[in-house]
């Protein structure tokens, strides 16, 4: 007979292997049902320029308006996946570059900006740490910030200013950290939803993300990067207020 342990660990491997599953299903469920609607809106609107729109400019050129962006939301798509299966891949591979936070940030911040502008919202960055320094890939730490920033000056209200603070900060154990918070004014998300905020195809509002060029994917890719640098994601939110997403690393 098997002593007890080796059943209890049988069930446990079992349970697991059922989970990893789940997931999997799951996974390629989410990844068929976002595809399939812009393959769904560009078959439609084919047959309709085949037919009764070939004769009218006006509505071939909004339709083929319609399918260029439907085209470029499945490309957004495809990219997050890629990206997604890169960053687990290397998720056990330990960064060791050294990279300096206020100017990758800056860097981020410039080519942003006008696309903030263009929706009357500014950008400050406040630094309160010297040479904030991070042991890390300076590639993957711009695609953390990026969506970030991307998502408050999504998120934030007309004429709002996104805050970008830097600051040191005591970690678990005492180890030494910086830690970036991006806040934004916008609408805020209700509590219940920010312990899912990471999960894989998660949305808060599933319209209004698409509407906004959203994959889902986004903050899966932030949490995954971040465990590869042991770092970690914090974020607090206040309905009518705004929302606030700091990132915790290790300093160099």
């Amino acid at each position: 007979a098997l002593p007890i342990s080796a059943v209890v660990m049988s069930f446990n491997d079992i349970s697991d292997g059922l989970e990893a599953e789940q997931m999997r299903s799951d996974f390629v469920t989410n990844v068929s049902h976002e595809l399939r609607s812009p393959i769904t809106a560009l078959s439609g609107f084919i047959e309709t320029l085949k037919g009764a729109a070939k004769d009218d400019p006006q509505a071939q050129a909004r339709f083929l308006d319609i399918m260029e962006a439907e085209a470029a939301r499945m490309n957004r798509l495809i990219q997050d996946l890629m990206s997604l299966s890169k960053v687990e891949t290397m998720e056990r591979v330990r960064p060791t570059h050294k990279v300096e936070l206020e100017g990758l940030i800056q860097g981020i911040v410039n080519t942003l900006e006008p696309q903030a502008m263009a929706n009357t919202k500014t950008i400050r960055i406040a630094n309160q740490t010297k040479n904030p320094t991070v042991l890390g890939d300076a590639d993957q730490l711009i695609q953390v910030f990026q969506n970030l920033i991307e998502n408050a000056i999504k998120y934030s209200r007309p004429g709002t200013e996104i805050t970008i603070l830097i600051a040191p900060h005591s970690g678990q154990s005492g180890i030494a950290e910086i830690v970036t918070s991006v806040a934004d004014k916008g609408e805020g998300i209700a509590a219940v939803h920010l312990p899912r905020l990471t999960e894989r195809f998660y949305r808060v509002d599933s319209g209004r993300s698409r509407q906004m060029g959203g994959t889902g994917l986004g903050l899966a890719i932030v949490k995954h990067i971040l465990n590869r640098h042991r770092g970690r994601l914090a974020v607090t939110s206040e309905i009518g207020v705004g929302s606030n997403f700091s990132v915790f690393l290790p300093s160099a």
